[in-house]
Parts: structure tokens; C-alpha cells; sequence
């Protein structure tokens, strides 16, 4: 089987050697590379592409919230557990929304951060019990805040017949390059218009521009 593979960021030489150290007594787990700053992080994981990475958030430069961020953007399929002393809810829910995949306090028990880092390649967040309350009262809002940003939503149909009204073309050649009736078509102009709350096909093609829809 394979191992696990760990990149450290942390901005403390002995905490790095100190956390490689306990990670080393696991043998499904490899550390690949080890960083002391939120920009090398990045250039680092790029090259190395680890399963997980275990990051801080008080580094020098670009720190930590920031890194996470850039990272999941750059590298999704990586699992990014910030492991930190902050349990301040500001800095918890900043690093909720930079995408983060778990996070854990640095007191966390050897054998926790083990599994933690398991849990995290299986798909699961590790989230630590003094702030797991916090985080999971966040993903509620933001689930709610999402819900209301997908109402109303376009049905895929719906986007194909707006960017080609957004070329300028009929709903005749609408209807023939979709391989639809143009009364179908008709109809999903019509939805269209109730959607985005218009009144025709200019005003369509610019509102949905402004939702990036198009």
C-alpha cells in the first residue's frame, strides 16, 4: 500500500522536526517536504503535490489563511489541516471560507493528528473538539447563504439558449442548433426572462453577464 504523503508548514524550525518526528512513527505516512513560510509552501507543494498538507497560520510574508486559499485553488484534490494555537472564531471562520479541509490545535494528542491526517485522505474533516462547534455553526450559514444564491439558477438548456441569444442568434437557429422545436425554445426564453427578472433578450444577455452565467 501506499503512503500517505505530509508536507509541514510551519515557521518554528523545532516544531517542524518535532511534528516530522511524530509523523515518522507511523509507518503509512511519508513527510515529502517541509516549509517555514506561506509563499515556499506553495512553489513546494506544486512540485511535490502531497496528499496532505499540515499548515499554520502565523507565518511570516503570506500567511497561512492566504496560502490555504491559493493552494486549494492551485492543487483541490490536496487536504489541508491548519494546525495552529488560534482558537479565536474570527480566524477559524476566515480559514473555513480559504477552503481548508480540517483544523486542529497544537496541543492535539500524537495519535489524534494521526488520524486526523487518515481521516483527511478518506474524505472526512478532522476538526478539533474545542472548535468544532464554531466551524460547523459556519458551514450552516454559508449552506444557507449558497441556497440563496442558487434561487433562481438556470437548468443547463438554459445556458446553452442564453449564450447562443448572447451571439445574437434567432430562436429558429436556436431551435435548429440544439435540434429542439422552436416552440420549446420559446419556452425556455421564457424562463429565462423569469429568472433573471427581464424583459428581453438585450437585458437577459447583460444580467446574465453580471451573474457570470455567461
Amino acid at each position: 500500500m501506499s503512503k500517505i504523503t505530509v508536507m509541514v508548514v510551519d515557521d518554528h524550525p523545532l516544531l517542524r522536526e518535532g511534528l516530522i518526528k511524530i509523523l515518522s512513527l507511523d509507518d503509512s505516512i511519508e513527510v515529502v517536504g517541509e516549509a517555514g513560510d506561506g509563499e515556499t509552501s506553495i512553489t513546494m507543494a506544486e512540485a511535490l503535490r502531497p496528499q496532505v498538507i499540515l499548515m499554520d497560520i502565523n507565518l511570516p510574508g503570506m500567511n497561512g489563511i492566504v496560502a490555504c486559499q491559493k493552494l486549494k485553488q492551485e492543487l483541490p484534490e490536496t487536504q489541508i489541516i491548519i494546525l495552529t494555537v488560534c482558537e479565536e472564531e474570527r480566524q477559524v471562520l476566515e480559514v473555513v471560507r480559504a477552503g481548508a479541509n480540517g483544523y486542529l490545535l497544537k496541543d492535539v494528542e500524537p495519535e489524534m493528528l494521526i488520524q486526523s491526517i487518515k481521516d483527511a485522505v478518506m474524505g472526512r474533516a478532522p476538526l478539533d473538539p474545542k472548535i468544532a462547534g464554531t466551524v460547523l455553526n459556519q458551514f450552516s450559514r454559508m449552506s444557507k447563504m449558497l441556497e440563496g444564491e442558487k434561487n433562481p439558477v438556470l437548468t443547463e438548456r438554459e445556458k446553452e439558449i442564453m449564450v447562443l441569444m448572447a451571439k445574437g442568434t434567432t430562436n429558429r437557429q436556436i431551435a435548429e442548433s440544439l435540434f429542439i422545436s422552436e416552440k420549446t425554445v420559446k419556452n425556455h426564453v421564457t424562463n429565462i426572462f423569469r429568472k433573471l427578472e427581464v424583459g428581453g433578450r438585450t437585458e437577459a444577455v447583460v444580467e446574465a453577464m453580471k451573474r457570470q452565467i455567461i
